[in-house]
């Protein structure tokens, strides 16, 4: 993505920065170590997002958010405004980006999740309360055939956030499965761009 960007001359201003999961063990591979930003204990292919709830590496995902939590303070050190700083994921980095956006304590410029879902949805409340992101715009883009992350789960999202109070926009990719579409990342580039209008020294 950032190499396209470069190529076309995009966001020349935006210093892009793409953090790497550790090597864990995943549950559903029979233990086997790979990178991972938690682990993945049912098989999600069998599980509904309320079964899926159930079964969550809370620990995992709150060490990995309190991780994108210091990379954003490590910008901040460097001079770059919070509201100057934009965070995206795929899959699980997006499961994690809209879990450290939502409970960021300082006020980013925006967020999108792309074939993801809201992690710990039935814990989210009380740890987003009196949040300064509220109105920060979030994208979710989602393929409608992802048998992987389930497309139901990318509306239950959204219906979530809404609920708590977040300015949310959704599009959904009509035979799309877990993977990225030319016209979601026009999608994305259109958030982008919107995101940063208004300065000239981002951070994604």
């Amino acid at each position: 993505m950032a190499q396209n960007y470069r190529r076309r001359s995009k966001f020349n201003e935006v210093a892009f920065i793409f953090p790497n999961a550790p090597t864990i063990p995943i549950t559903t591979n029979g233990g086997t170590r790979m990178p991972g930003w938690y682990d993945i204990i049912k098989l999600q292919d069998a599980t509904s997002v309320d079964d899926l709830a159930e079964v969550e590496d809370e620990a995992g995902m709150l060490r990995a958010r309190d991780y994108f939590h210091s990379l954003i303070r490590e910008e901040q050190a460097k001079g770059i405004a919070s509201e100057r700083i934009v965070i995206g994921g795929f899959s699980q980095g997006a499961a994690i980006t809209l879990l450290s956006g939502a409970t960021c304590p300082t006020k980013l410029g925006g967020i999108f999740m792309l074939s993801g879902y809201l992690p710990l949805r039935y814990k989210i409340r009380d740890m987003v309360r009196n949040n300064p992101n509220k109105d920060t715009k979030i994208f979710i883009g989602h393929g409608e055939a992802d048998p992987l992350v389930k497309y139901e789960w990318a509306v239950k999202t959204k219906e979530k956030l809404k609920e708590l109070g977040y300015t949310v926009s959704f599009n959904g990719y009509p035979g799309l499965e877990h993977s990225a579409s030319p016209q979601e990342m026009d999608d994305v580039e259109n958030f982008l761009n919107k995101a940063f209008e208004s300065g000239q020294h981002s951070e994604l």
